[in-house]
């Protein structure tokens, strides 16, 4: 399974360094197909993937480091200092995800049992084998149980996997980011405020369309609950849950292969989220 990198980084001082084994350049290789080619790891001299004849991409450290310093140039010392940024791989490290919380860009959400911390996330996608295009995507992390949550496509920042990733559009984004993260936690403390009266494993069952994790997802509303109480956000918790943990804390199990694809099933589900959540049977909870 791959491994999370995770460190802190003040970037006042310094860009997140790019991990070792994603810190490679990218070579091309002619296979005996004619408009395919095989993606190489310079370093390692890894055969990494197979794509087609036109493709070309920047490496990773190129992206990401592109990423970081559009970030130290216009956010602000203040939501920047003590970034938390995790690093996860798959795919034989074509595939890599950035992903930054800023712990001082927070907000609490209460219920009536509970309250727990919102922090603002920046999640940076990129690939050099085709399996995906440049993506960075904004959401928000829950400290109490670090679920992970993405608002749904309408906030994705995607440009082609070409050489140099165009910043316009990610930039724009990104200086209006504080205030979506302001209107992102305005609703979550709305489903907080709103209680659940609903039955909820028919609500479950028209949402996610699978009867047996409906059912596993009821399981797993309950116990979020216990905690925050009987309100749309543990609801929601419940889905990023899912979205987080794939292992006995929630059920929700990743099916084993052979293939190094975890972190992108995983992030797959937060994307399952998004949509779920962008369903008229969730967004009719709290209408009013």
């Amino acid at each position: 399974m791959p491994l999370d990198f995770i460190t802190e980084v003040d970037f006042e001082q310094a860009i997140a360094p790019i991990p070792d084994h994603l810190d490679f350049e990218v070579e091309f290789e002619d296979t005996k197909v004619h408009d395919k080619r095989y993606v190489v790891n310079a370093r390692t001299g890894e055969y990494i993937g197979i794509v087609g004849d036109k493709f070309n991409c920047a490496d990773h450290t190129a992206f990401f480091t592109g990423v970081q310093d559009a970030m130290t140039e216009h956010l602000s010392d203040d939501q920047l200092v003590n970034a938390q940024v995790t690093w996860k791989s798959a795919r034989k490290n074509a595939w890599a995800l950035m992903d930054i919380v800023l712990p001082n860009v927070t907000t609490t959400i209460t219920t009536d049992k509970h309250e727990t911390n919102i922090s603002q996330r920046i999640i940076a996608l990129h690939g050099v084998d085709g399996s995906c295009s440049n993506m960075v995507f904004f959401g928000a992390i829950d400290f109490f149980c670090t679920n992970g949550m993405i608002r749904g496509e309408h906030d994705k920042v995607k440009r082609k996997n070409t050489t140099f990733f165009s910043m316009n559009t990610f930039i724009d984004e990104l200086l209006a980011s504080k205030s979506a993260f302001d209107q992102q936690t305005e609703q979550l403390q709305k489903m907080a405020n709103t209680p659940l009266h609903v039955n909820v494993p028919d609500l479950l069952q028209s949402i996610v369309k699978s009867e047996k994790k409906a059912e596993k997802m009821f399981t797993l509303y309950n116990q979020e609950v216990s905690t925050r109480g009987r309100n749309v956000f543990a609801l929601y918790s419940a889905f990023t849950n899912y979205a987080t943990y794939a292992d006995e804390r929630n059920g929700f199990l990743l099916r084993q292969t052979h293939n190094d694809n975890d972190a992108v099933n995983m992030f797959k589900r937060e994307h399952e989220v998004a949509t779920w959540i962008e369903t008229p049977q969730f967004k009719q909870l709290v209408a009013a």
